[in-house]
C-alpha cells in the first residue's frame, strides 16, 4: 500500500447547498439523450436514424477516430430525435423509453479465464469502453494502448461535490467487481479521503491511497501528478467510481449498466439531495423529484460550479457527472464592488477582500464575474492555488501563442481544463484559463496526435 499524500496548495470554497445524505429515486423520465459533446475529441458517426427502435446497450454511434469504440443506448426505446447544430453537428440523440424492448445480453465468461485483450473486447462490444478516459489530454482511452496505471479517484474536493462512500453504499459488490476487471488491464490506484476512507479501505486488487488537502486535491490529474506523473509517450487511464460499479455490473449481469447517482446541489435547490437516475435522463424528471427555487433566474450546470457545463433546464444529464448544480444568475451590478468591506461574504482566495473574517460560514454565490478581463501580470495568485510542479501562467501563455515545444516542456501532458478551474476563480485577470488549456490540448492533438 502506498503512503497517503497531502496536497498543501489550493483553496476550498465553502458554499451553501450541500446535498443531504438522502437517496431518492428519480421520477420517471419519458426521454433520455446521449450528447456527443460529453466525449472530448470524439467525432460521432451515426448507426441509427429517427424512428429506429433500440434495446438498452444497442450502439447509437461510433467514434470516427476509432470505429471500435461504440456509444450505446442507456435505455431501450425509440429514437425520436437527432438534434443537430451548426454545420449539422450532432448535439443530442433522444430516445423515448420503452422497457418492453429489453436489453442486449452479453456472454460474460469467468474473469479468471480472461486476459487483457479479452477484457478489452468485452468492454468494447458492450459499450462500456467510454467509461474509461486517458491522460494525457482527458480524451477517451484507446484500446490499442497499454497504460502504466489506472486511477479511480473517490476523494472529492470540488464545491458541493459528492460523497462516493455514501453514493456507492448499495453497490459495493459491483464496485469490487469493477476493480477486479480493471486490474486485468493495468495496476489500479484507488484514491480516497485520507481522513475517512470508508468501505474503500477494504477494497482488494487495488493500491488504496488516502489523499487530504484543499481543492483541487480531489482532481484525479493532481493525484496522478503526485503519485505517478505522465511523461511524453506514457498513458494513464482514469475511471469515475460509479462507472467502476457500472463495469462491475456488466460483468455480473451480462447487461450494459447506465446507473448515474446525482447530487443535486446549490443555493437555488430547496432540499439538496442525492437522486438515483440513469445516464442521459431528462432534467424535467430531475426537477420533478428535487424542487428548485424558480422565483429567480437560475444557472443550471452539469457538474460543479467551477468546471461544470451550463445547460438548459429542459435538457439532459451529462454522461459523466455525478453532480448537478443550480445557483442564481449573476445579473446584478455591485456599486463600488472593489471596496474591501462590500459583500465580504463572497468567498475569495485573496485576503484583501476580508472575506476570511467570516471564517467557515457557508457562502451563497451567483455567476457574477465581479470584474472584467484585465492584463495578465505576475502576482503569484495562480501558483498559490495550483498544486502541481508546473508554472501555470507560463503554460497558459504558451498555449495562447501556440508554442507547442514550450507547451510540452511546461507540462501540457499532465493537465486538463478542470485543473485550471481554481485559477479561473482566483486570478484577478479574469482570463478563461480552462478555455485556453482546452484550446491548447486541441492543438496538441491536431499537431502531435
Amino acid at each position: 500500500m502506498s503512503k497517503d499524500i497531502r496536497i498543501k496548495r489550493g483553496f476550498t470554497l465553502n458554499l451553501e447547498g450541500e446535498a443531504d445524505k438522502i437517496l431518492t429515486d428519480i421520477k420517471p423520465s419519458k426521454t433520455f439523450a446521449l450528447q456527443p459533446d460529453d466525449f472530448f475529441g470524439v467525432t460521432p458517426k451515426l448507426l441509427v436514424k429517427e424512428g429506429d427502435t433500440v434495446q438498452q446497450g444497442a450502439p447509437l454511434f461510433f467514434a470516427k477516430e476509432n470505429p471500435r469504440i461504440h456509444f450505446v443506448a442507456p435505455v431501450a426505446g425509440q429514437v425520436t430525435a437527432i438534434v443537430r447544430g451548426a454545420k449539422r453537428k450532432i448535439l443530442e440523440i433522444v430516445i423515448e423509453e420503452n422497457t418492453s424492448l429489453g436489453a442486449v445480453a452479453h456472454q460474460i465468461p469467468s474473469l479468471d479465464g480472461l486476459d487483457t485483450e479479452n477484457v478489452k473486447e468485452l468492454l468494447l462490444q458492450s459499450g462500456a469502453w467510454p467509461f474509461i478516459a486517458q491522460r494525457p489530454y482527458g480524451t477517451l482511452a484507446q484500446p490499442e494502448d497499454q497504460p502504466k496505471a489506472i486511477f479511480v479517484a473517490s476523494m472529492t474536493s470540488a464545491p458541493l461535490d459528492v460523497d462516493y462512500d455514501f453514493l456507492l453504499k448499495n453497490n459495493k459488490a459491483e464496485f469490487q467487481k469493477g476493480i477486479d476487471v480493471l486490474a486485468k488491464l493495468a495496476p489500479v490506484t484507488l484514491t480516497t479521503d485520507g481522513n475517512f476512507k470508508g468501505f474503500f479501505e477494504k477494497i482488494t486488487n487495488a493500491d488504496v491511497v488516502g489523499v487530504t488537502g484543499k481543492h483541487p486535491a480531489g482532481n484525479v490529474g493532481v493525484q496522478i501528478h503526485h503519485l505517478n506523473p505522465v511523461n511524453a509517450g506514457e498513458r494513464v487511464w482514469t475511471v469515475n467510481p460509479e462507472d467502476v460499479a457500472n463495469i462491475g455490473a456488466l460483468f455480473l449481469t451480462g447487461q450494459y449498466a447506465a446507473q448515474r447517482t446525482v447530487a443535486v446541489v446549490g443555493s437555488s435547490v430547496n432540499k439538496p439531495q442525492y437522486v438515483k437516475a440513469t445516464i442521459g435522463a431528462s432534467l424535467e424528471a430531475l426537477f420533478a423529484t428535487v424542487e428548485v427555487d424558480n422565483n429567480q433566474l437560475n444557472r443550471y450546470i452539469n457538474g460543479n460550479v467551477l468546471s461544470g457545463k451550463a445547460t438548459r433546464p429542459d435538457g439532459y444529464l451529462g454522461f459523466y457527472n455525478n453532480i448537478f448544480s443550480v445557483i442564481p444568475e449573476g445579473n446584478d451590478y455591485r456599486m463600488f464592488g472593489w471596496l474591501p468591506f462590500v459583500d465580504n461574504h463572497i468567498p475569495s482566495a485573496s485576503t484583501t477582500s476580508l472575506s476570511w473574517l467570516f471564517g467557515k460560514r457557508k457562502a451563497k454565490v451567483n455567476t457574477n464575474l465581479n470584474g472584467e478581463e484585465r492584463a495578465m501580470v505576475v502576482t503569484g495568485e495562480m501558483e498559490k492555488v495550483f498544486p502541481m510542479d508546473i508554472y501555470p501562467m507560463q503554460l497558459l501563455k504558451a498555449c495562447m501563442i501556440q508554442d507547442i515545444e514550450r507547451m510540452e516542456a511546461l507540462g501540457i501532458y499532465e493537465v486538463v481544463p478542470e485543473d485550471f478551474a481554481l485559477v479561473d476563480f482566483a486570478n484577478t485577470s479574469k482570463i478563461e484559463a480552462q478555455e485556453i488549456i482546452r484550446n491548447g490540448i486541441e492543438l496538441m492533438i491536431k499537431e502531435e496526435g
